[in-house]
């Protein structure tokens, strides 16, 4: 084939390519450390925090503690009362996936959580 271009030498095993740093023609590929991404992403280094806002009843805040952190009554009344007091308060630890979920699942009960690194 004339003017044909070859992008892979024929002797470069394609897993090579993807599982380490390989040379093609004096340019070098890198892939991330997949492993150590994926730990650093299930850690439990993650909060997710509950912040006071006007809008809100304290026995709906109650109820959506019960229903999606799963808390007793009595936590979920220890966790309202904190936010009503202090306009704040950390209600889970959880690994990244974990607590963005929970966020997202409390944001859509209409209530102000945000996510935070440890």
């Amino acid at each position: 084939m004339h003017g044909a271009i070859a992008l892979t030498p024929p002797c470069l095993d394609i897993k090579q390519l993807f599982m380490s740093d390989t040379a093609i023609h004096g340019a070098t590929i890198t892939t991330p450390d997949l492993q150590t991404e994926n730990l650093s992403s299930f850690d439990h280094g993650w909060s997710v925090v509950l912040w006071n806002d006007p809008i809100n009843l304290m026995d709906y805040v109650v109820y959506v503690f019960q229903k999606v952190l799963h808390m007793n009554r009595s936590q979920a009344t220890k966790h309202m009362m904190e936010v009503h007091q202090n306009g704040k308060s950390l209600v889970a630890h959880e690994n990244r996936e974990k607590a963005e979920h929970l966020v997202h699942q409390l944001q859509s009960y209409g209530l102000t959580a945000t996510l935070q690194a440890l």
